[in-house]
């Protein structure tokens, strides 16, 4: 069975820097697209960063480009969310996902297509 378990999430002011990191075991991660997702209190989730299972292939969305990075690890079944200038509005829970593509350069960006999911980490950004 294949679980994600996000971990680096906490509490950093308005400019600062966190690096979350999505760690997948009970699969073959290559074959998996990953994608990072974000709920805030009495919001819907939305769609933050994707990547395709080699790498090659990312998107964002508009309101972090720039700002956060995606990246993945598959010798270490890691995906990681590099995330810079953060700004209050980026506080939310943080969640890692798992699409099958086989080894397509797919890149997801709808919580649907997701096959797999983690609990979660926090992130807060104070004022």
């Amino acid at each position: 069975q294949v679980q994600l378990v996000e971990s680096g999430g906490g509490l950093v002011q308005t400019g600062g820097s966190l690096r979350l990191s999505c760690a997948a075991s009970g699969c073959t991660f290559s074959n998996y697209a990953m994608g990072w997702f974000r709920q805030a209190p009495g919001k819907e989730r939305e769609f933050v960063a994707t990547i395709s299972w080699s790498g090659g292939s990312t998107y964002y969305a508009d309101s972090v480009k720039g700002r956060f990075t995606i990246s993945r690890d598959n010798a270490k079944n890691t995906v990681y969310l590099q995330m810079n200038s953060l700004k209050p509005e980026d506080t939310a829970v943080y969640s890692c996902a798992a699409d099958w593509t086989g080894r397509l350069g797919r890149v997801p960006r709808l919580s649907h297509e997701y096959d797999y999911w983690g609990q979660g980490t926090q992130v807060t950004v104070s004022s």
